[in-house]
């Protein structure tokens, strides 16, 4: 059974950074697998922020972000992190780590394609 654990939302003023974790258990980083970060805000659509592959260096950012979040691992830990620097208002967001054990030929950015989910952590970016 994947499970899969948000931690480090806060509240946030504009400018801060912040960084999020999941820690993932019932699956391991050297398998196939998929594990991204989605935010939600209030009133819209899930939208995909980062993600990588398990078992390979691929990695996936939005590309309104890239230059501000970066994600990454520690495979000892089972552990996925992102980093979000420069916070912003419209930041804010509920963000929920996703994974999926299927094989992608490339990270999809459709939260359909993600069977497992988070219960998300909230970030609150003020101005």
């Amino acid at each position: 059974q994947v499970q899969l654990v948000e931690s480090g939302g806060g509240l946030v003023q504009a400018g801060a950074s912040l960084r999020l974790s999941c820690a993932a258990s019932g699956l391991t980083f050297a398998s196939w697998f998929t594990l991204v970060w989605f935010r939600q805000a209030p009133g819209k659509e899930r939208e995909f922020v980062a993600g990588f592959r398990g078992r390979s260096s691929d990695t996936r950012y939005a590309d309104s972000l890239k230059d501000r979040f970066a994600i990454s691992r520690d495979n000892a830990e089972n552990t996925v992190y992102l980093q979000m620097n420069s916070l912003k208002p419209e930041d804010t967001a509920v963000y929920y780590c996703a994974a999926s054990r299927l094989t992608m030929p490339t990270i999809s950015t459709s939260p359909i394609s993600y069977s497992y989910w988070g219960r998300g952590t909230q970030v609150t970016v003020s101005s």
